[in-house]
């Protein structure tokens, strides 16, 4: 029996590149709350993440993933979203991108036996935008699409 192949995907790519961007508050679902009510994100924020289209390119070994980006605040005990920790976490991700010396970082190591890939370069397609009414009173902020031009390392 042969061992399958494992192959990097966008949603460990995006995560992997935020992660040196934003820390590590990053996944593709919101952390629910301890059994105490508490949120273990609340002093720093949260970024989750979603694969929203892109394709990859038909000549060459690079794929283009658009994601859909949010970025989560909360106030614990207090009904008062705190709007700009929310938005300081996009506009420190629209800042990464315009980074552009820095943006093909070294190379990022994927988990779990994945392989390691080069990212080309990374830009928004939007402005970050507020979503009000969230039911949690969470402050929430989204970036219409992030792309991340990225290949996978020769092993």
């Amino acid at each position: 029996m042969t061992t399958p192949v494992l192959r990097a995907t966008p949603e460990l790519v995006a995560t992997a590149w935020l992660k040196t961007v934003v820390g590590d508050i990053v996944s593709t679902t919101l952390p629910k709350p301890g059994s105490d009510g508490t949120l273990p994100w609340a002093d720093t924020g949260f970024v989750t993440l979603v694969t929203a289209g892109g394709s990859a390119n038909i000549y060459v070994p690079l794929r283009t993933p658009a994601l859909g980006v949010t970025c989560w605040a909360a106030n614990p005990g207090s009904q008062k979203p705190p709007w700009g920790k929310a938005s300081n976490l996009a506009e420190t991700i629209v800042a990464a991108t315009l980074d552009h010396p820095n943006v093909p970082k070294t190379t990022l190591a994927l988990p779990g036996g994945y392989p390691d890939v080069q990212v080309k370069s990374a830009y928004v397609t939007g402005d970050p935008r507020r979503i009000p009414d969230d039911p949690s009173s969470y402050a929430r902020y989204e970036i219409p699409g992030l792309v991340i031009a990225w290949t996978e390392v020769a092993l």
